[in-house]
């Protein structure tokens, strides 16, 4: 919503004055800088060494370099739709400015797309168009109060100091009241609160839920009741769901484009629009630095083990998520990093058999995950996964794959009931034989769900609201304490 003062202009006295509007932050709810500069770095990372060489030249040199290099669809950017649809409201025979910071390549191509601005007006390699160099501008073309501008930061209170006009969008409460006591401002767009509902969606806290598996290990030695045991595991449970909610929001900001074309994944607060870039890219490493002052805590092992998860996710993020095959096979690797941290976090040994179990069922897993993705690329009619290396066509061979892996895994646990190591720790090791059925059950209707089409593309989402698989966990709990 929008509000005006309660003295608008007349529409004929708005005719001879030019509308300049801002971009980054106002038309567009995201930053032009910022999503160019992350499109590189998700080509290479070795480009940060660049941009601090071009940054020692002068801002406007950096941006004129990056969009240079950077290919950014525009098309796909986050814009404000309630000042769009203002902007084509506006009387038709009135001016339009798109006036921005940005430079003029990639300023040039979001107003080509959009369409009905008369002039651009935005930096060029040599001047950064911001602030009181912005506000030059503005005067040298249209006279003291001789425009109307909409803007939203701090440097824009030297533009409105020129203008006739102030048009604020989504700006700060702090920023809009030093606006309005200062400025003759006409219209308001709220900012839309960034609340803690879309932090914990960006954070993806559902998705801690993995990092349970730490505690099998806790399980598996039967170690239930150790108390110091049970501390130890707390704390690299949080040490790895901070360390993965850093990474989640790192890979969202460098996924932008293809989350953008995915019917879902497109609503994403950093993909939408709805949480700052500027925010992920300081909350990213800051959840990093905690998770690793926790993780030293535990033990230099633990904090090696957890610094071993965060560079395979890095490598994963910027690279390895490309190579088809590789990436599943990573996925399921991060999945058993947990049980490898679970073990080391409550210094027991490793068991061969829990390691080769979990590396074939999350392996199934991650297949499962590409492959409902796969479909639903299918069923929207495109042909390829945007930045992955996959192709619809490739959905019976993952398909395949991914049930095949699912059943090796059970394979595995009965090999290890058969063991043994299950008698030595088991007084009767026969009740496990149980666990083989269900699983195998659990497996097989996951894979027809997904091949219906009716499959989460998050199977984690899908185990815990499906109600089978809830039972199904009762009934290997079940299991497992009858074995005991």
């Amino acid at each position: 919503m929008h509000e005006a003062d309660e003295h608008p202009p007349s529409p004929s006295a708005d005719l001879d004055i030019p509308l300049c509007v801002d971009l980054d932050g106002t038309l567009l709810r995201s930053d032009l800088l910022l999503e160019s500069a992350l499109s590189l770095l998700r080509r290479n990372p070795f480009y940060l060494l660049s941009f601090v060489v071009w940054l020692i030249h002068g801002k406007a040199r950096l941006k004129r370099e990056i969009a240079l290099r950077a290919n950014v669809d525009v098309s796909l950017l986050p814009y404000d739709t309630r000042v769009l649809t203002w902007l084509r409201d506006e009387n038709i025979a009135r001016k339009k400015v798109l006036c921005s910071a940005s430079d003029r390549l990639l300023v040039d191509a979001v107003a080509n797309y959009l369409g009905g601005f008369d002039t651009v007006l935005a930096s060029d390699g040599l001047v950064n168009l911001s602030g009181s160099r912005k506000a030059q501008a503005l005067v040298e073309n249209y006279s003291e109060r001789g425009f109307d501008y909409a803007g939203n930061a701090a440097p824009d209170m030297q533009v409105w100091s020129h203008a006739r006009q102030a048009i604020v969008v989504n700006a700060s409460p702090a920023l809009l009241r030093r606006a309005r006591k200062a400025f003759s401002v006409t219209q308001v767009f709220a900012r839309e609160k960034s609340g803690v509902r879309i932090w914990v969606r960006a954070l993806r806290l559902h998705q801690w839920l993995k990092n349970l598996l730490i505690f099998l290990p806790l399980l598996a030695a039967h170690m239930l009741f150790a108390p110091q045991a049970i501390q130890r595991s707390i704390v690299a449970f949080f040490c790895f769901g901070l360390c993965a909610s850093g990474v989640y929001l790192l890979n969202d900001l460098l996924d932008l484009e293809s989350d953008r074309r995915h019917p879902r994944k497109r609503l994403r607060p950093f993909a939408a629009g709805t949480l700052s870039l500027v925010a992920g890219l300081v909350a990213a490493p800051l959840l990093a630095l905690i998770s690793f002052a926790l993780a030293l805590f535990l033990s230099p092992i633990f904090a090696a083990v957890l610094l071993s998860y965060y560079a395979l996710t890095l490598a994963y993020s910027f690279a390895l998520k490309r190579i088809a095959m590789l990436d599943a096979i990573v996925l399921g690797a991060l999945y058993t990093v947990r049980i490898v941290a679970g073990t080391v976090a409550i210094r027991t040994a490793l068991s061969f058999w829990l390691l080769a179990f979990s590396m074939f069922l999350f392996l199934s897993l991650a297949m499962l995950k590409r492959y409902t993705e796969l479909r639903g690329l299918r069923d929207a009619g495109q042909t390829e996964a945007s930045g992955r290396g996959y192709a619809v066509d490739d959905l019976p061979l993952i398909e395949s794959l991914g049930g095949s892996s699912g059943f090796l895994s059970v394979l595995v646990l009965a090999l290890y009931i058969n063991s043994t190591a299950s008698e030595v720790l088991y007084r009767h090791p026969q009740m496990l034989w149980m666990l083989c059925p269900l699983l195998l059950y659990w497996v097989s209707r996951a894979w027809l769900i997904a091949h219906r089409g009716a499959m989460h593309d998050d199977p984690v989402v899908f185990a815990l609201l499906d109600r089978i698989s809830r039972i199904i966990l009762v009934l290997c709990g079940a299991a497992i304490v009858g074995a005991i």
